[in-house]
């Protein structure tokens, strides 16, 4: 058991009845994706034809930062927000794809764009699941 489903399973007020697991692993997945989107935008910072990669890097930070967001919005479980979840949900998976889509045009060239692409597939994957699960 994951500290994050310890966290949801504990908590006292769990109102909105969402599956556990597939919450947990949409938690884990929108946190490993923000990190891993980050740190590709400082690789591709690193590399020689930075220019290049402007819209890589672009679509990396927006993607980390729907990515941490939504992460955090879904580790609240006090009331309910359902209509919001959904929205950061949506965003969410719609930034994964677009990120996850640009890193792979660079994948056979920067290992790390390779990295970062898994991980965006990932969690929108894991977006789409809960979406899923919500109804």
């Amino acid at each position: 058991m994951t500290h994050i489903t310890s966290m949801i399973e504990t908590h006292p007020n769990d109102t909105t009845g969402l599956d556990v697991q597939k919450l947990a692993d949409c938690i884990a997945a929108c946190f490993e994706c923000a990190q891993t989107c980050t740190a590709c935008a400082d690789a591709c910072l690193a590399e020689d034809m930075v220019a290049d990669l402007r819209n890589c890097i672009r679509l990396n930070l927006d993607c980390a930062d729907l990515c941490a967001a939504t992460g955090s919005i879904l580790s609240r479980r006090t009331g309910q927000n359902l209509a919001t979840v959904k929205a950061a949900l949506e965003a969410c998976r719609a930034a994964c794809a677009e990120c996850a889509a640009e890193c792979e045009k660079h994948a056979d060239m920067h290992e790390h764009c390779r990295v970062c692409a898994e991980a965006c597939r990932r969690c929108e994957q894991a977006c789409a699941d809960l979406l899923a699960a919500i109804g």
